[in-house]
Formats: C-alpha cells, sequence, structure tokens
C-alpha cells in the first residue's frame, strides 16, 4: 500500500468510486443454453447447451484461447448448474441426471438422479447434494464405487433453485421456490439428512432463493425473486438476518459472488446489470451494465477473479469480474421456470489499476 503513489491510489479510488471500468467480450455463441460458469486457476469452465468448455487464459490474463482445452459432455439435455470439486466437475442436467467428470482425464460417468431436472448441485468432502424441479433434494457419495447410491432423499414441498454444503460438512442449505412451504431456506443435517432448522419468516409466497453461499460454517448469503441480498449469522439468530441488501429497480437477483472481504457482485434479471456493493454500507457501489441483447438480457452467474501477482488487492479492489448474460424470450413467471432460449455472453469487467483510467 505505501509503494503506490498518493496521486495513483486517488485516481484508482475515483475511478471505483464512479464506476470506470473496461470491458470486453470473450466468447459468443448464438445456441440455446443455460448458462453457468466457474473459475479454476488459469481456465474457465463455462456450460454451452449440454456440454461443458474450459479454456485457458492466454499470457495477458484478459482474454483466452479460442479453442476449447477441454469438452465435458454426457448430458442429454442442457448443463443446468455445475462444481468444481477434487479435480472431478460435478454437473447438473435437464435430463435429471448429475455427471461426474474427472478434469485431466476421460472418466465421465452419468447417473439418474432426479424424475424432472436437476436445478442445482454441490460438492465437497467427497459427498454431493442435489436439487430439483421434483421437490426432492439429494445425498450421494463422491466415491467411485458408490456413484448414483442415494444417501438421503428429502421431501422439500417445494422446487429446490439452489443448494449449499456447509464448509465443516455437518449440514447442507436449500433454497427453495417458497410456494409449497413457508421458507425458503432450510438447513438440514448432512448425516441424517433430518431437518435442522429454517431461516427467517414472513416471506411473501414466491419469494424463491436462487443462489445461496456459505462464507464460514456459520455464516451465508441468500438472493432471491425478491429483490434482497441476505447476509444470515446463525450464531446471532436463524429468524432474522443480520444485514440486507435491497435492488434499488426491484429486478430480481439471479447471482451473487464474495471476495471474502467487504465486496459483493450480484446479478440482476433486467439490463444486463452487475451491481458491487460494499457491505459495510446500504446503497451499491455502482451498477455496471453490459452489453445486452434487449432490455430482458438477465445476468445468471458471476465470478470474482482473485488478484494478478504484484497487485495490491488494497488498493485495487478485486481485479476482475466475470458476468455470465442470458436474455429472456419473454417474462418469466415468478419461481417458475428459467428461460433457455437464447445465447449467452461471458463479459470481464477489469478492475485493476491498468485499466481503472479508463471510461467506457
Amino acid at each position: 500500500m505505501a509503494s503506490v503513489p498518493v496521486k495513483e491510489r486517488v485516481r484508482v479510488s475515483q475511478n471505483w468510486r464512479l464506476g470506470r471500468c473496461r470491458e470486453g467480450i470473450l466468447l459468443k455463441w448464438r445456441c440455446s443454453q443455460m448458462p453457468w460458469m466457474q473459475l479454476e486457476g488459469d481456465a474457465l469452465y463455462i456450460s454451452q447447451a449440454n456440454f461443458i468448455l474450459a479454456y485457458q487464459f492466454r499470457p495477458d490474463g484478459a482474454s483466452l484461447n479460442r479453442r476449447p482445452l477441454g469438452v465435458f459432455a454426457g448430458h442429454d439435455e442442457d448443463v443446468c448448474h455445475f462444481v468444481l470439486a477434487n479435480s472431478h466437475i460435478i454437473s447438473a442436467g435437464g435430463d435429471g441426471k448429475i455427471g461426474v467428470h474427472k478434469i485431466h482425464s476421460t472418466f465421465t460417468v452419468k447417473y439418474s438422479a432426479h424424475e424432472q431436472e436437476v436445478n442445482c448441485v454441490d460438492c465437497r468432502g467427497g459427498i454431493i447434494v442435489s436439487g430439483s424441479r421434483d421437490r426432492t433434494a439429494k445425498v450421494w457419495p463422491l466415491a467411485s464405487g458408490r456413484l448414483g447410491q442415494c444417501l438421503h432423499t428429502i421431501q422439500t414441498e417445494d422446487r429446490v433453485w439452489s443448494i449449499a454444503i456447509s464448509p465443516v460438512l455437518s449440514s447442507f442449505v436449500t433454497g427453495t421456490a417458497c410456494c409449497g412451504h413457508f421458507s425458503p431456506l432450510r438447513i438440514w443435517d448432512l448425516n441424517s439428512g433430518q431437518l435442522m432448522t429454517h431461516l427467517g419468516s414472513d416471506f411473501p409466497p414466491g419469494a424463491g432463493v436462487l443462489d445461496v453461499m456459505y462464507e464460514s460454517p456459520s455464516t451465508l448469503l441468500s438472493c432471491g425473486y425478491d429483490t434482497y441480498v441476505r447476509y444470515w449469522d446463525l450464531r446471532a439468530s436463524v429468524r432474522k438476518c443480520v444485514m440486507e441488501w435491497e435492488e434499488p429497480h426491484d429486478s430480481t437477483l439471479y447471482c451473487l459472488q464474495t471476495d471474502g472481504n467487504h465486496l459483493l457482485a450480484t446479478g440482476s434479471s433486467y439490463y444486463g446489470v452487475v451491481r458491487l456493493w460494499d457491505r459495510r454500507q446500504r446503497a451499491c457501489l455502482h451498477p455496471c451494465v453490459l452489453p445486452a441483447l434487449h432490455h430482458q438480457a438477465s445476468l445468471r452467474c458471476t465470478v470474482l477473479r482473485p488478484p494478478r501477482p504484484g497487485l495490491s488487492e488494497a488498493v485495487t479492489g478485486p481485479p476482475g469480474l466475470w458476468a455470465r448474460e442470458a436474455s429472456y424470450s419473454g417474462t418469466p413467471p415468478p419461481g417458475g421456470c428459467r428461460d433457455t432460449s437464447a445465447p449467452a455472453v461471458p463479459v470481464l469487467l477489469d478492475l485493476s489499476p491498468q485499466c481503472l483510467g479508463t471510461v467506457r
């Protein structure tokens, strides 16, 4: 921090406050798909229809090689969601199946997991959890000799939109549509499959939780159809969140990401807007409007890129924000299906000091 000239710190601070950055479209397709992506080391993993593609970064760190580093297939319908864990890719498909792919080999296994599409999946410590439109959440082992053997089936009474395993592997949380059950956030015991508690109260019908993530064993973040990001601390209360941020334009929040410190990034349902939030204040720092096909373009996935070597995170904030854009062919019903009929665009917002002086 002390090695950065004062003038440079002031310039970066002003550009960060005003939301100035450099943006660029990395890849673009015209086929229908359910967009999702994950960043792992020097590779970006992106779903395209029923495939998952891995792209290598070029040395400049701001562009990708056009030829995929790897292609992971196996689903009969679109990939709805996937995670990277233990050198594996765990994918959830619209065909009701879960796919297990080894990143560094051709090993691929898929098995029938649910009666309808699998909307979400997570994996930690050799355990897979999945959630589906069929109103169930299930627990599976990752061990090669036990793939496809269901450990627990949980009746959620609602479509499961999001799911996450606790870092200590004792429980997992489901985010549901909030149509058949009064609480869209419930925590389940990972070993027994029994309900431990539900979070919050007085949720309106249809206030489904579209994304949820643990920050620590006792803290988690959620967002969804009711336009709020909520921060929960299980040590303080399970009935009331300790902090919440409201999307100012009343847009559904499809996804969220955090840098593990003060920064939050959310993807909105209209106009391709990524909002950056400082958790120490109520209002968002600045909205970043990405190149959109039309006014109903939505952000389905955001990824915060770690600091690059030699950059001071305290000065620059996050060096890069990746956002995945899709668009609707019609207005989605509350708590209803995600539309997958339009192309998706991965966009890089570079927030590093070298780029923060560039006005869009």
